[in-house]
């Protein structure tokens, strides 16, 4: 979850002076109060930073206050279905629904209400922004006679179950709901248990003793209370005194037509109603050998009466469809995620999925010689200076700023660039250092940890990550899986006496995999039942929790893969795989639908950006761009991302659906939607990159990167799911029936892997391998070795671009050329004047002498502007083409003023602000000259302008 902004993205403090042992991994680390606490040669502070963690009355300091004493111990889990009942954020008495599945909740003062809506509501286009609800539509309450508690509180919660508790100080109720559960379980005192109609008069269809079975707003219920009680039905009041007993439950049935079939599973559910659920735990076991995952759901009942422990499961799509040893009823239950199918009598099920497997990277088959190659090194040597190119300081944009640094580094080495693969490697290694290292007085660039909340905070934060411990996995995904490049290539630097515990402390925060470790909660993001994370810390939605881009997820749960594997963590690298494969599938079903089954027939989209507790959006938080609305899930485009490419029939309809909502081919984030395109038709992916040479890259991605991807998928095919292999970093591509299969290998000694197939591929030390005699560097013993002698040398780094580069940074001293040296110029300000249109005292950036082939359009530029905390200041951009060189401005265009945000960090004026007005006819550069002016159109105050390597102009020349 991440807020309206524009280009989104989207430890335990120590309070006394004693020094406290905190168990890092096999490290002990040390902290007192004011003091960092060391983690190997890492550390994190445990003084206050910045904002925490907030909500009603003292939970910033006291997240445990709508926790009852009989609560688990430890840290409060964030992230979920049911966030909203236990952090209190805009209900301080209740909560917001809770969508479990088949049921959804919400807690009052007297009592639970129950929804079952089974028809969604639609709203939008086919080809413009809409979405889905299965929206709360209360059914009824139930409660105890008289009950007006002031609070509902959290009593009890497991991995998948919350039990809520009410009381007044003479009525008490306690209930458990949870995913998959058909059955809501309630135990009461003081009073009559009362089921109480808010949605018109129930029709009661049964009434026999201890059971009574009701219909309301067309749903199906059915009753149970303990033997020897009965139910009293008065002006539509369901009432009972349990014979005193003070348990009872309720059952959702699956709706039907036929009388006999719904009695026959009331009778059926009655087996089972006193069996009460009490426990839920998730385990799973990734089968090397095999590339197999097993999960196994368990649930522990607690027997109330009767003979049976069992009880009655609903099931999501990615879960049914993976099933083994069990087979679910015939009917099924409607939810926002399609049908959920049922398994009854059971206190256990297991699902068996394949994985198939991760890669650093993409092998250089199709860059690796030729021209092909010698494009790629050009762009590598372009990026050289810059690797990371970070838009922002906090965590979200310095992540990816890394995430790039990374995919250059592998790149490089896989062609043999060392110069750039060490430019890149140092640049991960200095900002990972620096943020893992907390010095006293330090405030940026550092790591906190709240042992209140149980988690560790990085600042800057952003997007939420402090205050509403949003996106953690988003964020420190990206640190994670560069970390894991760099540990290749730097082993040292990654070991635990050095800033190995650093990264997994922040593997923990975001998807603690060990249940002995308290100081975090065991998978904060993940919703294990529901099969991927959550994005918002509290949930405080009425469609209950959210989560936008699910392809950061997976580049969380890639880099686990990748980091254990590195580090030769078995536990993380199978937590990993077990995050990854579930996630591919619910990922499937969810925001893709790629079986066309579970999103309403009538909402019109193959692709959502945004899944919510009540459905599903095709929209995100930060634009009603197309591009960004489906590429917000497919960014990162790294190889931990090939599950992307499983359907590759399903990419081309998303490219599709793409073109036509957004009347024409992508503008922005061309490079994601080509990435994604090319896993399903490389080929005419390869063909729309270079039919556009002068397109804007994405603020995470890099030329270099870009052509890589594609090129090289245009060789390798499309991802051959048919296949897996006995090794988590491999995969196999089919193109025109041929198969290539592809292992890389970052440990010091030799590897031979084998593919279900039967394909034996053998692996030197630190060598990524194909079929075809083809290897690649790997990192690991060989420290990065280049490939054939008889590949070229990389390309120096001149002073100068190339006459024909189209690509020109902003430089002190006012060119236009190759990156320089890091610096900044002050745009003046207005004196309150307003120069909409007219430059005024302007800087002036010019390149002269140029000689270039018009290909048509309009420049593209991505200047870093900062006012800091200035209001009202607006930027303007002006570009003038001689185009001869003569002294006569032959095409002027002038660009609508940015209006800058009144806090720190840059932001990016580009192309995207629209042309204000535009004179004369573009044409080729003849010894040419280009001039851009940049002044304040409005405001008062002065504005930062970054030069050198950062701000650029890319001109529509080739």
């Amino acid at each position: 979850m991440t807020p309206p902004v524009p280009h989104r993205r989207a430890l335990w403090a120590l309070a006394t002076t004693t020094a406290l042992a905190i168990l890092t991994g096999g490290l002990t680390a040390t902290a007192t109060t004011a003091e960092a606490a060391a983690v190997g040669a890492g550390s994190y502070t445990t003084d206050r930073v910045g904002p925490l963690p907030a909500g009603c009355g003292d939970l910033s300091t006291n997240p445990r206050r709508f926790a009852t004493a009989h609560a688990p111990a430890g840290p409060i889990p964030t992230n979920d279905w049911w966030s909203s009942l236990l952090w209190k954020k805009t209900n301080c008495a209740y909560s917001e629904p809770l969508h479990a599945h088949p049921l959804s909740y919400r807690t009052f003062g007297d009592g639970l209400g129950f929804s079952a809506t089974s028809t969604p509501t639609v709203t939008g286009t086919a080809t413009g922004g809409g979405e889905y609800r299965y929206a709360y539509a209360e059914d009824f309450r139930v409660g105890v006679a008289g009950l007006g508690a002031p609070v509902v509180e959290v009593d009890d919660w497991t991995d998948w179950t919350v039990s809520p508790y009410w009381s007044d100080g003479t009525r008490t109720m306690r209930a458990t709901i949870g995913h998959g559960l058909p059955f809501t379980y309630f135990q009461t005192s003081g009073g009559q248990a009362t089921i109480n109609p808010t949605a018109g008069t129930p029709t009661i269809w049964s009434q026999s003793g201890p059971t009574i079975g009701f219909r309301v707003n067309g749903h199906d219920y059915v009753a149970y209370a303990p033997t020897g009680a009965t139910w009293t039905v008065t002006g539509g009041r369901i009432t009972s005194t349990l014979a005193g007993k003070g348990y009872f439950s309720i059952a959702l049935l699956p709706t039907t037509a036929n009388t006999d079939t719904r009695a026959t599973l009331a009778t059926s559910y009655g087996r089972y109603a006193h069996a009460h659920v009490t426990g839920t735990r998730v385990s799973y076991s990734y089968d090397q050998a095999r590339s197999r995952v097993t999960t196994t759901y368990s649930l522990t009942t607690t027997r109330k009466e009767g003979a049976a422990a069992q009880t009655v499961v609903g099931l999501y799509p990615h879960q049914w469809k993976a099933l083994t040893g069990a087979t679910p009823l015939g009917q099924s239950y409607p939810s926002p995620r399609g049908r959920m199918k049922i398994l009854t009598g059971v206190t256990e099920f297991r699902t068996s999925m394949a994985f198939h497997g991760v890669l650093p990277e993409l092998p250089a088959v199709g860059t690796g010689t030729g021209a092909d190659l010698a494009r790629l090194r050009e762009q590598l040597a372009t990026v050289r200076g810059n690797p990371m190119d970070a838009r922002g300081a906090d965590t979200y944009w310095t992540g990816k700023g890394l995430g790039r640094a990374a995919r250059i580094a592998e790149i490089a080495d896989l062609v043999g660039d060392t110069q750039t693969r060490t430019a890149a490697l140092n640049a991960i290694r200095g900002t990972l250092s620096d943020w893992f290292t907390a010095t006293p007085g330090k405030t940026s660039r550092v790591f906190y940890y709240d042992r209140d909340w149980g988690t560790l905070i990085g600042y800057p934060a952003s997007y939420g990550s402090d205050q509403e411990l949003n996106d953690h996995h988003f964020h420190y995904g990206y640190f994670i899986a560069a970390a894991a490049t760099l540990a290749k290539f730097d082993p040292a630097w990654a070991s635990p006496a050095q800033y190995g515990g650093m990264v997994d402390l922040l593997i923990r925060d975001a998807n603690n995999y060990r249940r002995t470790d308290a100081r975090f909660p065991y998978l904060r993001d993940f919703d294990i039942y529901a099969g991927h994370d959550w994005a918002s810390g509290h949930g405080s939605f009425h469609a209950g929790n959210n989560q936008e881009s699910s392809s950061e997820g997976m580049n969380f749960a890639s880099a686990l893969i990748q980091w254990g594997q590195a580090t030769g963590d078995t536990a993380v690298r199978d937590a990993g795989v077990f995050l990854y494969t579930t996630q591919a599938a619910a990922i499937r079903e969810y925001w893709f639908d790629a079986d066309d089954e579970n999103f309403p027939a009538t909402f019109g989209h193959a692709t959502v950006g945004m899944v919510w507790g009540d459905g599903a959006a095709y929209a995100t938080w930060f634009s009603a761009e197309p591009e960004m609305i489906q590429g917000i899930n497919m960014l990162p485009v790294t190889g931990g991302h090939l599950y992307l490419g499983h359907d590759p029939a399903y990419n081309r309809t998303n490219h599709a659906e793409l073109v036509r909502n957004n009347g024409g081919p992508p503008t922005v984030w061309q490079d994601i939607h080509w990435q994604f395109l090319a896993l399903g038709d490389p080929d005419a992916a390869l063909a729309d990159l270079r039919a556009n040479p002068g397109y804007t890259p994405e603020e995470g991605e890099s030329r270099a990167h870009t052509w890589h991807w594609i090129r090289n998928l245009a060789a390798l095919g499309q991802v051959d799911t048919r296949v897996t292999a006995d090794h988590p970093l491999a995969a196999v591509f089919t193109r025109d029936g041929a198969r290539t299969y592809v292992a890389s290998n970052i440990t010091a000694a030799p590897l031979t892997v084998t593919f279900s197939d039967g394909t034996r591929l053998t692996v030197a030390a630190g060598i990524t391998a194909t079929t075809g005699a083809h290897t690649w560097s790997g990192g690991g013993a060989n420290g990065g070795v280049a490939p054939s002698p008889t590949s070229p040398s990389p390309t120096p780094t001149g002073s100068t671009p190339p006459s024909a580069s189209p690509t020109r940074h902003l430089l002190p001293g006012g060119g236009l050329g190759a990156a320089g040296i890091r610096s900044t110029a002050t745009v003046a300000g207005t004196g309150g004047a307003n120069h909409d249109g007219t430059p005024h005292n302007p800087l002036v950036f010019t390149s002269t002498g140029l000689t270039m082939a018009y290909t048509g359009g309009q420049t593209a530029f991505d200047l870093f502007l900062d006012a800091g905390p200035a209001v009202g200041n607006g930027v303007q951009a002006r570009i003038s083409y001689d185009l001869t060189g003569d002294g006569t401005v032959d095409r002027v265009e002038t660009y609508r003023y940015f209006a800058t945000d009144p806090l720190p960090g840059y932001e990016h004026y580009t192309q995207s602000a629209g042309l204000l007005s535009s004179t004369g006819s573009p044409g080729n550069l003849s010894n040419g000259t280009v001039k851009l002016e940049v002044w304040s159109a409005i405001g008062a105050n002065p504005t930062t302008l970054g030069i050198g390597d950062q701000s650029l102009v890319r001109l529509p020349y080739a």
